[in-house]
């Protein structure tokens, strides 16, 4: 029963199979869309981002992270090429961890319109102290198993 694969959508409005310049900016970024095969059922789609970077927007000096994004998908799943660019394009924005984590979640939320949307950021420590920000939206349905992130808490040398 194995099929060919569909060709992806020649779309001119989508990112995917096309040359594209990196976004300078969040707001500038383009997040895509593209219909989900599997609307009548219920699953976790993740994307980790382990390099997550962005800006201090008080110093300027670099943030790191390791981004866990997790959601179950309705009408719509989320075209991974356009969030790679996304991602990149904060890189050289400057805003607080528990800003960049949070407009992530609810950007990603207004493109697609999941069921379920978790996100978890996990940034290193700057001054001594790691900061994890966690935010979700949404009613996990009840069939759906949702694995741990898997991100182990920052322990440093202790």
């Amino acid at each position: 029963m194995s099929k060919k694969p569909r060709p992806a959508p020649k779309t001119p409005a989508l990112q995917l199979g096309r040359a594209v310049e990196w976004p300078r900016s969040p707001e500038e970024a383009k997040l895509d869309r593209v219909p989900n095969p599997q609307k009548d059922t219920n699953y976790v789609v993740r994307f980790t981002a382990p390099e997550f970077t962005s800006l201090c927007p008080i110093t300027g000096q670099p943030d790191f992270a390791h981004l866990v994004i997790d959601y179950v998908p309705g009408q719509w799943l989320l075209e991974s090429k356009s969030l790679k660019l996304y991602v990149a394009s904060f890189r050289n924005h400057g805003a607080f961890h528990e800003d960049c984590t949070v407009a992530i979640g609810k950007r990603i939320v207004a493109e697609i319109k999941p069921r379920f949307l978790r996100i978890g950021g996990y940034w290193y420590p700057r001054g001594g102290i790691p900061i994890d920000v966690f935010w979700q939206t949404g009613k996990l349905p009840k069939d759906v198993w949702m694995p741990d992130q898997g991100v182990a808490p920052y322990r440093g040398r202790g």
